[in-house]
This record gives structure tokens, C-alpha cells and sequence, in this order.
């Protein structure tokens, strides 16, 4: 576990340890079904884990502090299965913004949901302008990788579509905690018909509501099986050096440095 993990601190040394230029760290995960292959607590998994390896990489350098994970969230594009536990957008934007106002108790001025589940991304980026609003906190979202529907990527086999349960979660699991996946029941699962849409896809300039059931029973979309526990070793170490370097920028970052003052 890393050493700054806020929650080992009593509230006078939490005090003491906390300035306006540390930056608590908040993992944001999921609790879904992730098809026959991944267990439900895949999101959760990884946000956590590269949430850790970051700040006990990077928390002394860059004064990051560990809160625990965010494991319910908004998740109701998995909801006709079973395994998946959910938050309405209501109920979770009431969560963030509590936590919200209870971090800007604190010595700390920066908050960073370091976000493991795609379906939170709206979600977290509408939260995290209207804590800034409300509390003076400088607030971020990033993910461990971009998801491949959000500006990442994925294997070339995934045609650009993979994103949940495919060739890289499956292989970060792997390398995480490998009793948890079975490869004997992994699949491909990849809308290939969607590859003929130029603009309505997974990563096209035109989004579009959908469920996981929407692509097959298997409720994944993505190809694992070629997934590994070495690709998903590398992987992971990629993510954490994107971290430390997106980290840094989140640590020192000040909208206000060069502006030109206005004009009397």
C-alpha cells in the first residue's frame, strides 16, 4: 500500500501534512458486469491499483495524498445484468459533490478523480466544474488510459471498439490478479458492423446512447483472447508514467498564470 494514504492520518496531523498545493487523489471505479471472463469488480480493480502505484511512485515529488475508491457509481448501461451495482447520475452527483465540500475543509485546493469506468466520465467532468464553482477547489478528471470511445485506443483487432472487457482490461487483470479471470471463456466480441459509420461509432464525432446487451449477450465489447498477463504487465506500467507525467501538470497547474489583465 502506498505511504501517503490519507485515512492513516488523525485530523491534526491530517492538518499538518496538507497545504494548498497537495493534490488528493480519488479513484472512481464500478461494480458491473464485465461478461463470462472478468469478475464485477474489474473498473474498480484498476483504478485502484494504478491509483496506488502512482502515489507511491509520485506522492512525495508531487505531494499526492490517496483517498479510498469511489466503488459504486453510474453504471446502468450494465444494469439488465446481474453483478451490476449502480448509482442514478442523481444519487452520484449528490456523493461528489458532498465529498466535494468536505475536501474543501481541508488544507488541500486540488482534487483529482483519477476515473477506472468510462460510463462516469460526463458525470465526474460536470461534477468537477460545479465543485470548482461552489468550494474555490481545482478539480480534474483523468483516466489510467483514455477510453478508446473518449480518444484512446485499442488493439487494432478491436477496430477502435474496445471498450469493456476486451484485449487490454482482460490482460490488466491478468497482471493484477490473475485467479479472477478465466480464458477459457473469453471471447470476441467486436460490433464489426459499426466499422461501416464513419461518424456514429465507439471514438466517432457522433456519440450515442447504448447498453452493453445492445452488442451481443455477453455484454462485453472488445476481443479478449489475446489478452496476456506481459501485455497487461506493460500496460500498467505505461499507465502509471502517463500518470506521473498528467499528475505533474495537475499539481502545478494554474489557469490564472500569464493572463492578460483586463483594461481599465
Amino acid at each position: 500500500m502506498p505511504a501517503r494514504l490519507l485515512t492513516d492520518l488523525s485530523a491534526p496531523a491530517l492538518d499538518a501534512a496538507l497545504g494548498p498545493d497537495s493534490v488528493l487523489v480519488l479513484p472512481t471505479g464500478a461494480i458491473e458486469q464485465h461478461g463470462p471472463h472478468l469478475p464485477v469488480g474489474t473498473d474498480l480493480l484498476i483504478a485502484q491499483a494504478m491509483a496506488e502505484r502512482a502515489v507511491e511512485r509520485f506522492g512525495e515529488e508531487l505531494d499526492l495524498w490517496l483517498l479510498p475508491p469511489l466503488a459504486y457509481t453510474k453504471s446502468n448501461e450494465h444494469a439488465w445484468s446481474s453483478g451490476t451495482f449502480w448509482l442514478s447520475a442523481a444519487t452520484l452527483t449528490a456523493v461528489l459533490h458532498d465529498l466535494g465540500r468536505s475536501i474543501a475543509r481541508t488544507p488541500a485546493r486540488r482534487l483529482a478523480f483519477l476515473n477506472g469506468h468510462g460510463g462516469n466520465s460526463a458525470l465526474l467532468q460536470v461534477a468537477a466544474r460545479d465543485i470548482r464553482l461552489e468550494t474555490g477547489l481545482r478539480t480534474f478528471v483523468l483516466h489510467p488510459r483514455p477510453p478508446a470511445d473518449q480518444g484512446g485506443t485499442s488493439p487494432a483487432g478491436e477496430l477502435g471498439m474496445g471498450v469493456h472487457g476486451g484485449m487490454d482490461e482482460t490482460s490488466l487483470v491478468l497482471h493484477l490478479r490473475p485467479e479472477l479471470v478465466d480464458m477459457t471463456k473469453a471471447g470476441r466480441w467486436v460490433p464489426e458492423h459499426l466499422d461501416g459509420y464513419r461518424h456514429v461509432r465507439f471514438g466517432g464525432s457522433v456519440s450515442f446512447g447504448w447498453s452493453s446487451d445492445d452488442f451481443g449477450p455477453a455484454g462485453v465489447v472488445g476481443d479478449a483472447t489475446h489478452a496476456t498477463a506481459e501485455y497487461g504487465a506493460q500496460r500498467a506500467a505505461g499507465m502509471v508514467e502517463y500518470l506521473g507525467e498528467a499528475l505533474a501538470e495537475v499539481a502545478r497547474f494554474d489557469p490564472a498564470a500569464g493572463a492578460v489583465p483586463s483594461r481599465q
